[in-house]
């Protein structure tokens, strides 16, 4: 299953999306070993790749990218939601979804998850919350976060599934739980695989399926941290609901 981003005016999404090929590293002291990351060489969105990126009808909810945002709000306001005590009177849903946390991300990072064991960086991964097998993958929750700045982030994503990864690398085997080294081997195999990245503004979020698709935050260029908070839940295209509007793309 490729990449799906639900957007409207592609001149729009342009404006907020780049595209890079992704790389292993190898011996670099802030990463791990064959972590994935973007070559830094980033490309406007052309229009033939956004064409590919649009969902169809069919397209299942579980596996679209959704832009969203929050109403406005001061950037106090903001810092006090990204902590969860805006949750759970601001969002629809909210039995249903799980609140994981938040971070903060020091600003000029490539991507910005790391392993506390190893104090390094992991690259672009995929998250195992549902940890469910290659067969019934595509039956995971998505995944809710929000920018509360103050500086921008960006949102990495793979243009291919770690599904369709998995099936190439272990001959279809549909009983295995995919796992990040699935995106590193196959990389590390020689395929071209390409990285979007998508800006978000403060009060900006998305939601994604981020068991399927390899994906990282980035500050990459920008001189301000920033806090990202995160939820897990089932919610239906556009279903965020009331209080949190879809980003204009």
């Amino acid at each position: 299953m490729s990449l799906h981003i639900a957007f409207g005016d592609y001149a729009v999404l342009r404006e907020r999306c780049e595209v890079a090929i992704l790389r292993a590293t190898k011996h670099e002291p802030d990463y791990e070993d064959a972590a994935v990351v973007p070559t830094g060489e980033w490309r406007p969105l052309d229009p033939d790749l956004a064409e590919r990126l649009r969902p169809a009808e069919t397209t299942p909810d579980v596996a679209l990218v959704e832009l969203v945002r929050l109403p406005q709000a001061e950037p106090d306001e903001l810092a006090r939601m990204a902590t969860g005590t805006f949750w759970p009177d601001h969002l629809p849903g909210r039995s249903s979804a799980e609140y994981l946390g938040y971070v903060v991300s020091e600003p000029q990072a490539l991507t910005t998850t790391g392993n506390p064991a190893s104090g390094r960086r992991i690259g672009l991964h995929i998250d195992n919350w549902d940890r469910l097998p290659v067969a019934t993958r595509h039956l995971s929750r998505r995944r809710l976060c929000f920018n509360f700045g103050p500086g921008t982030r960006y949102l990495l994503l793979a243009d291919l599934d770690v599904c369709a990864m998995s099936r190439r690398l272990h001959l279809g085997d549909e009983t295995r739980c995919p796992h990040t080294d699935d995106v590193r081997w196959y990389v590390a195999e020689g395929r071209t695989l390409r990285c979007l990245r998508i800006r978000l503004e403060p009060g900006d979020g998305y939601i994604a399926p981020t068991e399927l698709l390899p994906h990282d935050g980035s500050t990459e260029g920008q001189l301000q941290s920033s806090m990202a908070a995160f939820w897990l839940g089932r919610w239906s295209r556009g279903g965020v609901g009331p209080g949190v509007g879809s980003v204009p793309v």
